[in-house]
């Protein structure tokens, strides 16, 4: 049914625009909790879950003490479910979906007999196809001939039927749980030498980082766990600045958090965990790819040792702005949180330093002959402009009230190179930057 059909149908009816992957983490968030019931649970398509329940009905009471534990707790959280129990993976689904309940052990006919053939998982087109031969429910095309079904509708609606039956096995392919990435170090005699405890780390870096490679991520938080013989411990934590999974890379990083670590009486057990993980997809080694990617992992290396220091968050890098105002041409970004960006593009010179503006005393549309600035007496030696730089009237700025600027290069004698600005509009001159 169409949007425009229900509403006319239910006037108040409440909708919300479909988020996919957020119903598929949703559904991820269910699958953990229904493994309660039993260890061995899967997702069956996009809005349901399949449990295989096989011994462990008896550890809730029976099946339907079960079905209606599950039903009390959804109710609970807000959730309405359809629930299904069957002998099959395919009696399950079509009483969860045509008809709730469940068939008793060995006779799933007489209890999904009555059904329409839909419940057998059939593309619409075998249904459609089905019920203008008048077979219409399940029974019915039990009740069929095989062989002349598989001739028309080929085999897929005889394998469905007998998967809900139990004539053709089925199994619950359960989701594999998320890989944990953290490696543990017991040793047989404490130890506090620094070099023993780098050590100790270096040995599991490598199963980690082997983890992390087979699962193409990269590790940006790095908790290393020291466990005293006194029952005390200590966490070093190491953030990057870029996800990382090579041992020798990350190994050296270590070194200022473990030298300030408390041995107390010695560390008998040292325990790693990436405790934020991001993707990191294999990388071309060689070519164009690579010459690109060059001087990288040194540049990250370089961050990651500041940033143990004063913040990764204290660490920042300039990118470009779409803007052609100069203070708005640029933006201050984490450079442990963002790329390098190519796309730097003015069409003058722009100055070193970028300043608030400050006023000189000067008339004229043209630079100044002799003026002070920060208490120098300079004197204009080559003036080169103007460039004329409007505001962004889309944009509010109390710095741009006096209207469009005249900018100026001036080079003066005692060495300074300054770019100056004039309002022709509101008649003033002003120093925003200095060049190099």
């Amino acid at each position: 049914m169409s949007l425009a059909d229900a509403r006319a149908f239910c006037p108040d009816l409440i909708t919300a625009p479909a988020d996919p992957p957020r119903e598929a983490r949703f559904l991820s968030t269910l699958r953990r909790w229904a493994t309660r019931y039993c260890p061995w649970v899967g997702i069956e398509g996009r809005d349901a879950l399949v449990l295989d329940v096989t011994g462990a009905t008896h550890l809730h009471g029976g099946e339907a003490a079960m079905l209606e534990d599950m039903r009390a707790r959804a109710t609970r959280a807000g959730l309405n479910l359809r629930l299904g129990l069957g002998d099959t993976r395919g009696a399950a689904w079509a009483l969860a979906h045509h008809g709730e309940g469940a068939a008793p052990p060995g006779d799933g006919l007489a209890t999904l007999g009555p059904l329409p053939v839909e419940a057998l998982r059939l593309a619409p087109d075998t249904v459609t196809g089905l019920q203008r031969l008048g077979l219409r429910r399940i029974a019915d095309l039990a009740a069929t001939p095989r062989a002349p079904l598989a001739r028309r509708f080929g085999p897929e609606p005889l394998r469905r039927l007998d998967q809900a039956l139990g004539a053709q096995p089925e199994p619950v392919t359960p989701e594999p749980d998320p890989p944990h990435y953290g490696v543990r170090l017991s040793l047989p005699e404490p130890i506090g030498r620094t070099e023993d405890v780098m050590a100790g780390a270096a040995r599991l870096l490598e199963p980690l980082c082997a983890k992390l490679l087979a699962q193409e991520a990269g590790a940006r938080v790095l908790a290393l766990s020291l466990r005293r013989v006194d029952g005390g411990s200590q966490s070093v934590e190491l953030r990057l600045a870029s996800p990382m999974r090579d041992a020798a890379r990350i190994l050296p990083l270590f070194a200022r958090g473990v030298e300030a670590a408390e041995a107390g009486f010695g560390i008998d057990q040292l325990r790693l965990e990436a405790t934020q993980v991001e993707a990191l997809p294999v990388q071309q080694l060689g070519g164009p790819v690579a010459a690109v990617a060059a001087g990288g992992p040194a540049l990250d290396d370089l961050v990651t040792r500041i940033g143990t220091r004063i913040g990764l968050e204290n660490v920042q890098r300039f990118l470009p702005a779409d803007s052609h105002i100069p203070e708005r041409a640029f933006s201050i970004a984490p450079a442990a949180f963002s790329r390098a960006a190519t796309g730097w593009h003015a069409p003058r010179p722009r100055p070193l330093r970028l300043f608030p503006p400050e006023p000189i005393a000067a008339t004229g549309p043209r630079p100044p002959g002799r003026f002070r600035w920060r208490a120098m007496a300079l004197d204009t030696a080559r003036a080169t402009g103007p460039e004329r730089i409007a505001p962004e009237w889309w944009l509010p700025d109390d710095n741009w009230q006096r209207g469009v600027r005249d900018y100026w290069q001036v080079e003066t004698r005692q060495g300074r190179r300054l770019w100056l600005f004039h309002t022709p509009q509101q008649p003033g001159w002003f120093v925003q930057g200095e060049f190099a």
